[in-house]
């Protein structure tokens, strides 16, 4: 026992040197979150070291990178979608046409046209419709979920699933091991005897990669027969229909499609299906699409498999791009340096820049990283609103009444740089104006954060923000 202080003096030593190369190899967006890690490595090696393995991997590895990749690039150039890319840029303003290219090129796919697109503001409408779909299964069901509780709804929803398994009905589930980490196997044994296909969304197989749980799938993703798809904000459980008292009313935003979309959908669901079973789906699941509408869509995935954030690189142009209207819905703000700097600029410029964040109800860590960026935000002329009515989950943007994003991805790193996320790009004037005009009515059940009630806050109040900024990449 005399030589244990300094055999893990040695042993702290070598930690330090083994990852100190791990961590400049590491690829991070903000060279503070480097230097971050390299001090908290060299000043407590022990914590410091089971903090980065946990925490600070946010790669997956090449292999399954390339894995990825090639199915990536295989899925998309699905047949069926070939005659639904027929764009006449004659219908798009500037707006739209440059945010269309962009897209394209970051995301890699490209809009469709012939969409339906119903906004699902409510809750309780949100899970009749995903019923609905279920029931009317007639070949397959695809679910992905990053979380699916075990509760009255989450338990209804999984024995409809058995019942349609039951009728021959294909289903397939997948969902995220951490944040669905409620859902046990005496849960999932009754959908496995009834022979659905249950799958666990896992980082990657190496040791590095499990013990990272930074890497998430966050996407929610409902998709029946290949001709109806759900996706948006809102998981499956009973707190999202406001039965949890801790959080109250839910206020969501989910997507129902019909037309190309759907198909798109599919191939974001394929990629995963693979990455967790090995698997492909047949040619069954992705039929010739029927257009049954007028909305120009395009679904867009991101991941810590992509070089580049796809997200973020749309975030930063659509908000440089707006003249007259940013309006932002978000849960969690936690953004980067060029996301903070596109929003002030843009409010320099007169944008009207709006941006409602999620109640003070929010984790305390998170709530008090997203008010340390208010100050400079007030000053350059954002607006922001705190929602107080509830919980507060939508992830939407719109821009100038013309183009829109919805889906899984939040205004934070987490959801940009180290979740898998999805979320459907709008090049239309309806739905935009539908979102601004939810956002107009969720303005009453909302706190606007003025400069000089702002200025005012205590000194432990900054020191709490201040402190919860420093851990803004993992937040």
């Amino acid at each position: 026992m005399q030589h244990l202080p300094l055999v893990l003096t040695v042993v702290g030593y070598l930690l330090t040197l083994t990852l100190l190369p791990v961590v400049l190899l590491t690829k991070k967006r903000e060279s503070v979150a480097t230097v971050a890690w390299m001090i908290a490595i060299v000043t407590m090696p022990y914590i410091g070291a089971f903090f980065f393995l946990v925490f600070g991997i946010n790669r997956v590895g090449r292999r399954v990178k390339s894995r990825l990749a090639a199915l990536r690039n295989a899925t998309r150039t699905v047949p069926q979608l070939a005659g639904h890319h027929h764009l006449s840029e004659s219908r798009l303003n500037d707006i739209q046409r440059d945010l269309w290219r962009l897209a394209e090129r970051v995301g890699g796919t490209r809009a469709t046209v012939g969409n339906s697109v119903q906004l699902l503001i409510d809750a309780n409408q949100t899970f009749k419709e995903i019923v609905a779909a279920i029931n009317s299964a007639q070949s397959s069901i695809h679910l992905e979920y990053y979380i699916w509780q075990p509760d009255r709804i989450g338990t209804a929803l999984r024995d409809l699933l058995i019942s349609q398994a039951k009728r021959g009905v294909q289903v397939r589930f997948l969902y995220d091991a951490i944040g669905s980490s409620r859902l046990t196997n005496r849960f999932l044994k009754p959908m496995r005897d009834a022979g659905i296909r249950v799958a666990t969304f896992v980082p990657g197989q190496s040791l590095r990669e499990r013990w990272s749980i930074n890497l998430r799938s966050h996407r929610k993703i409902v998709i029946v027969d290949g001709e109806i798809g759900f996706t948006g904000g809102m998981n499956v459980g009973d707190e999202y229909l406001g039965r949890d008292p801790h959080f109250g009313l839910w206020r969501d935003t989910h997507l129902a499609l019909r037309g190309p979309t759907v198909l798109q959908l599919q191939e974001v669901f394929a990629m995963d299906w693979h990455y967790a079973t090995g698997d492909d789906l047949s040619p069954a699941a992705f039929p010739e699409p029927v257009e049954s509408g007028h909305v120009l869509g395009q679904v867009l995935a991101d991941g810590p498999n992509e070089e580049d954030g796809v997200f973020h690189a749309l975030l930063f142009a659509a908000i440089n791009r707006a003249e007259r209207q940013i309006t932002l819905a978000t849960s969690y703000f936690v953004p980067t340096p060029p996301l903070v700097s596109a929003l002030e600029t843009a409010a320099l410029r007169g944008v009207r820049t709006r941006v409602m964040l999620s109640s003070p109800k929010t984790y305390w860590a998170t709530r008090n990283a997203a008010r340390s960026y208010y100050d400079s935000l007030l000053r350059a002329g954002v607006e922001i609103y705190e929602y107080q009515a509830g919980q507060f989950h939508p992830k939407t943007l719109t821009i100038d009444g013309c183009w829109s994003l919805v889906g899984t991805p939040n205004f934070d790193s987490r959801s940009l740089y180290l979740n898998f996320e999805v979320g459907v790009a709008l090049y239309d004037l309806g739905l935009a104006e539908q979102l601004d005009h939810h956002f107009d009515q969720d303005l009453p059940n909302a706190h606007r954060i003025l400069s000089d009630e702002w200025s005012r806050r205590s000194t432990l109040a900054k020191l709490k923000e201040n402190f919860c900024r420093m851990f803004s990449p993992v937040l």
